[in-house]
């Protein structure tokens, strides 16, 4: 790296909803973490240089609102590297359109990326083999992933394409709600980045299944009961927001939407 680089921070601006607050791994009462946090400390791990982090993410967004919200304070900010992550909020509502979602995420990459940031983004991998009554949601998520590897090649954007890896489904990655990583999730989606972005250190150990057989208990969200389990803890409470017109980010603020300094840490698994 030049010396006049490694003389100024890297700056590290996070755009997206609940995946990149961090939401499933930590709480709201300790504190999240995610795979943002865990990149970022990555970076200050292996990087000869500073390295500051903004987190403007905010659970619930649409890739819309994610735009209409948070791309001004990001160009503000004047990243080097930005992540955009949305648009699985939007798959899930009945009127869904997989181009004007990517539309909106192609107008983040393009202006991040005219700016002079590197930006990376991912694909989203087939939760519905998790997810029992969601499977005639695969058509759209097929139909996103196509466009999101269309439009971060037209810009020149990293990607970690979780979509092409059966692994990354593994009921161990996710929480109990099934749509947001667990913790062990989260760091492989730090490391998936880290790759895409060929940090020093990466390599593709994340796209390789977990060690031994998925489980079959609870924390494998499989059977009749995990899926009375998942009903009453997650689809009743999600399904009451959308008939009252709430949202799970509704009166919150991005956790992080300053620039700070962040300590380092070399498997991305440890605060900043």
């Amino acid at each position: 790296m030049p010396s006049d680089e490694r003389s100024h921070p890297l700056r590290y601006v996070a755009l997206g909803d609940s995946q990149t607050e961090g939401v499933g791994d930590g709480d709201d009462a300790t504190g999240l973490r995610g795979f943002a946090d865990r990149l970022a400390e990555l970076m200050a791990a292996r990087l000869d240089r500073e390295v500051q982090y903004a987190n403007l993410a905010v659970r619930g967004r649409l890739a819309g609102a994610v735009r209409a919200e948070q791309l001004a304070p990001a160009l503000a900010l004047r990243p080097d590297l930005a992540t955009v992550v949305a648009g699985v909020n939007d798959l899930l509502r009945p009127g869904f359109d997989a181009d004007e979602v990517a539309g909106d995420l192609e107008a983040m990459f393009a202006a991040l990326t005219a700016q002079g940031a590197r930006v990376a983004t991912v694909t989203f991998p087939d939760l519905t083999r998790l997810i029992p009554l969601a499977r005639g949601l695969s058509p759209r998520l097929v139909a996103l992933n196509h466009r999101v590897r269309q439009a971060a090649e037209r810009h020149g954007v990293a990607l970690a394409d979780f979509g092409s890896h059966p692994a990354t489904a593994d009921p161990r990655m996710w929480s109990f709600d099934r749509l947001h990583a667990s913790e062990l999730g989260h760091a492989r989606i730090a490391a998936g980045l880290a790759r895409s972005l060929e940090l020093p250190g990466s390599d593709d150990s994340w796209t390789r299944p977990l060690p031994g057989p998925a489980p079959l208990g609870p924390k494998g969200l499989r059977g009749a009961a995990g899926e009375v389990r998942w009903a009453v803890g997650f689809l009743g409470p999600w399904l009451g927001r959308r008939l009252r017109g709430r949202s799970s980010g509704d009166g919150r603020t991005a956790k992080r939407p300053a620039l700070l300094p962040v300590r380092g840490s070399a498997d991305g698994s440890v605060g900043a």
